[in-house]
């Protein structure tokens, strides 16, 4: 028998690995990648007999080799937020599935677990731009100000280092984090005593800088859109200003854009006191996908662009 796990690079995909597998460890084949790298069961061949645990990716982009994969004899868990599709009906497929625009795949994993490894939910939801919920999950664990904040600052930094056009545009890849990460039950002694953290901020805030020096192509009191340079910090930074600028301004949509060879890579920040809207406008265009309140388009060509826009505006208008 062999193991599987698959999972977005993301902090809710790393973060809902980690509480599982410190409640049931075992040795793996890890499958993941950038963020936006979320049709990642075309990598995996299991056999009869396999189990394979989905983490953090859209069933809907991944149903063929879903089906594939059931097909052949494996078992399957699988927990996401994202648009599932038509969910196949299969005895050996497990599926935890919750679109709820308030809650991510950690937090389902910690339902799942009924709560025993919360602090790594909390990470996750932080960093996937969930504060409130992040907070709710939170109360109870006795932390104080300061341990929140930290925790936020984990979760952003995990985060960040999962957005790029490839795992050469991150600082690490998405499954050695994951190895570092699961060397520590508490994220605080992660926070405390591993020097990936501290190269993380202090890159995020390099790249912070160069972001907030770029001015909006549009805005108004009700959506703005960003238009970012074609480069690695760019393509690095673009979720996390993103999801700055949506807290910011929370009741305004938002579209942060990356300059590619042309056309854009697609970020939407649905407005937080409103998070409903962003999967509906980013599936319109052929590479669209994501949730209600946040989504994105991982190829937007330069001739697109005016329908991008005005698709944009007419979801969320004044």
């Amino acid at each position: 028998m062999q193991f599987y796990d698959i999972f977005n690079g993301d902090a809710d995909g790393i973060c809902a690995l980690q509480q599982l597998r410190l409640e049931e460890p075992r040795a793996s084949v890890l499958v993941t990648g950038v963020k936006r790298d979320v049709r990642l069961l075309d990598r995996v061949h299991a056999a009869a007999g396999d189990e394979v645990t989905v983490l953090d990716i859209s069933l809907q982009a991944n149903a063929v080799d879903l089906k594939r994969l059931l097909g052949a004899g494996a078992r399957l868990r699988y927990f996401d937020h994202h648009a599932a599709g038509e969910l196949p009906q299969h005895a050996n497929l497990k599926a935890f599935i919750d679109t709820a625009p308030d809650t991510c795949t950690s937090l389902i994993v910690d339902r799942y677990l009924g709560g025993r490894q919360r602090l790594w939910a909390v990470v996750a939801a932080f960093g996937d731009n969930l504060q409130g919920p992040a907070q709710r999950a939170a109360a109870g664990l006795d932390l104080d100000e300061d341990e929140l904040q930290r925790l936020r600052e984990l979760g952003e930094c995990m985060n960040y280092n999962a957005y790029g056009e490839s795992v050469d545009d991150l600082h690490y890849h998405p499954a050695d984090l994951f190895e570092t990460v699961s060397h520590y039950r508490d994220p605080r002694d992660f926070i405390n005593g591993e020097p990936v953290f501290g190269v993380l901020k202090n890159a995020l805030a390099d790249d912070h800088d160069r972001a907030g020096a770029v001015a909006p192509r549009a805005a108004s009191g009700h959506a703005a859109l960003y238009v970012l340079p074609d480069a690695a910090w760019s393509r690095r930074i673009h979720g996390f200003f993103a999801n700055e600028l949506a807290r910011r301004h929370p009741r305004r949509a938002l579209a942060m854009l990356v300059a590619r060879h042309g056309g854009y890579t697609v970020s939407v920040r649905a407005p937080v006191e409103n998070p409903r809207g962003a999967d509906t406008l980013c599936l319109k265009f052929e590479t669209g996908g994501g949730r209600q309140a946040a989504a994105g388009i991982n190829w937007l060509p330069e001739a697109d662009y005016l329908r991008f826009v005005a698709e944009f505006n007419k979801a969320f208008p004044g």
